[in-house]
């Protein structure tokens, strides 16, 4: 198989990663083609040790580096980063922002991440957590919590106040959690599916979100109700039982990748 062929399936993903590195699409193409043809002059060699993705991503760091490039986000006409995401990722050290955005962005694991950066383990996960440090006090938002069992409830609480965020309502049913967001619109929602009435959270999301364009979590032992490819589909989805850090990592993602929020029914 060719070198191309082998790279075809992961050339999206490594110019989408280094579109959000460089904040700007053009620069970002320009060192993904470098790094191409570096690997096709035989100036760079694919890690035969690491799989394919891993070692052309690895490849593109080793091209950034010995480039010295900066980690700048290009300005639009007046002045500003051409996008909220953009510019809070250029306010993030260089460094973290990679190990944040090869996990959050891409997926890695953070061993692969640490294959990519050429440093361990150890290293990705202190700097994933100086990045979501900087990303929590950026972020600090009003969260709704729908959860019909307390002690579940009080655990996420804690946790989403640890972050520096504000708790404005624990609703137990489909009816508190719509009563809920009238009194007070959230920045972010944590949502149970089965509730304490028989009633669903996922139709008490579905009722949010025809209101207010709000980034939602859905935490539950029922995962399987969510992977029918309808609406609202979980772009971040946490099984029971969790681990804390797991449910801070989404609390951190969906609030740095989700787009400016909005009253629908303001637009």
């Amino acid at each position: 198989m060719s070198l191309l062929a082998r790279l075809a399936p992961h050339l999206p993903y490594v110019r989408r990663y280094a579109r959000a590195l460089t904040g700007d699409q053009t620069t970002g193409d320009h060192y993904v083609r470098v790094a191409l043809e570096a690997l096709a002059a035989g100036e760079r060699v694919l890690e035969p040790n690491l799989t394919p993705r891993v070692a052309l991503y690895h490849v593109f760091h080793a091209i950034w580096c010995s480039s010295g490039a900066q980690l700048e986000a290009p300005e639009d006409d007046d002045g500003l980063a051409a996008d909220d995401t953009t510019r809070r990722l250029m306010r993030i050290a260089p460094r973290s922002r990679q190990a944040f955005l090869l996990t959050a962005l891409e997926g890695f694991t953070p061993s692969e991440a640490a294959q990519i950066l050429g440093t361990d383990f150890a290293e990705v996960e202190r700097l994933i957590a100086e990045a979501q440090a900087e990303i929590d006090a950026e972020l600090a938002t009003d969260v709704l919590i729908i959860e019909d069992e307390p002690v579940i409830a009080a655990d996420i609480e804690a946790l989403v106040r640890e972050l520096g965020h504000t708790v404005v309502d624990i609703a137990a049913t489909r009816t508190e959690a719509v009563d809920a967001v009238t009194r007070k619109t959230p920045g972010l929602v944590l949502a149970d599916i089965q509730l304490a009435d028989g009633s669903s959270g996922i139709d008490a999301v579905k009722d949010i979100l025809a209101r207010y364009d709000v980034p939602v979590i859905f935490i539950t032992a029922f995962p399987e109700r969510l992977l029918t490819g309808e609406r609202p589909e979980p772009t971040f989805l946490i099984t029971k039982p969790f681990q804390p850090e797991t449910v801070k990592a989404a609390i951190g993602q969906a609030l740095f990748f989700h787009p400016r929020r909005t009253n629908k029914q303001a637009a």
